[in-house]
């Protein structure tokens, strides 16, 4: 355990010099971290006042707590490497990953912990900012923050090993760019960023349930929000739990797979 540590704790400081070389391009991304909850809260606080002060059981007070949460959320548990794979195997820089006597995924993880390490420093205070202007409602209390950090916790490994599955369909074609818009596309409607999931229609929300991405977005924020009863939270740590040990068997026989027949330059 104590080599693993060190191992990360060195891919960690690597990764956090590595991130200040690309600072344009973090910025870039981080302002679509922040606009994108920002603008859901501002359209749907304005549909809940004209229709009375209320939808679907939330108030404007409501949807801004759940969307200053669910930026939070979305930040500490989204992944991008999706995108990195297709490059990696077309042009090699796979082989090099492969020499070396640990897995590629560990130094993967510790750039994404490096990446929201620095970012944080923005993130958190745009949230102070965003309940400053729009004075949102929470009602967290302790017991439900401490069943939140685990739901977080485990919401990240989800999507990071789905980002993963999904990075390495680039062993079996030439692009996967198509793949990855796609698999957007459903996490935005499924996940609950565009609305929340229980004022989606009744025919959407049965599909969500059979999907990875509420559970991994909307299940943590409602449940810091403490708008969940007990059997919907042992529901979603259930569903949690499941995905997980799904994710994780079918990462492995993915990258068995994968490796098998991994041609590039240089490998």
């Amino acid at each position: 355990m104590k080599n693993y540590l060190d191992i990360y704790w060195t891919f960690f400081k690597t990764n956090i010099a590595t991130q200040f070389q690309y600072r344009a391009e973090m910025s870039i991304w981080l302002i679509s971290r922040v606009l994108e909850p920002t603008i859901y809260l501002v359209v749907w606080i304005t549909v809940a006042n004209a229709r009375g002060g209320s939808l679907g059981g939330y108030t404007p007070s409501d949807f801004a707590a759940y969307y200053i949460v669910l930026m939070l959320v979305n930040q500490f548990t989204f992944t991008w490497i999706m995108h990195e794979y297709e490059y990696r195997i077309r042009h090699g820089a796979l082989s090099a990953l492969l020499l070396k006597p640990i897995h590629p995924i560990h130094s993967d993880i510790a750039d994404n912990i490096a990446y929201k390490a620095l970012t944080a420093v923005i993130i958190f205070p745009t949230a102070f900012l965003l309940y400053v202007l729009f004075d949102p409602t929470f009602n967290t209390d302790l017991e439900t923050f401490l069943l939140f950090l685990p739901s977080l916790f485990l919401a990240f490994f989800i999507r990071f090993f789905e980002g993963w599955i999904l990075a390495l369909t680039a062993f079996w074609t030439t692009r996967n760019d198509a793949l990855n818009q796609m698999y957007f596309a459903l996490s935005l409607f499924l996940s609950g960023r565009i609305a929340p999931i229980s004022l989606l229609p009744g025919w959407t929300q049965s599909i969500a349930d059979f999907f990875p991405f509420r559970w991994t977005i909307a299940f943590p924020t409602e449940l810091a929000l403490g708008r969940l009863t007990p059997e919907e939270i042992q529901t979603g740590f259930l569903a949690q739990i499941l995905w997980l040990v799904l994710m994780t068997a079918l990462l492995k026989f993915v990258w068995r797979s994968g490796v098998k027949q991994y041609s590039a330059v240089g490998s």
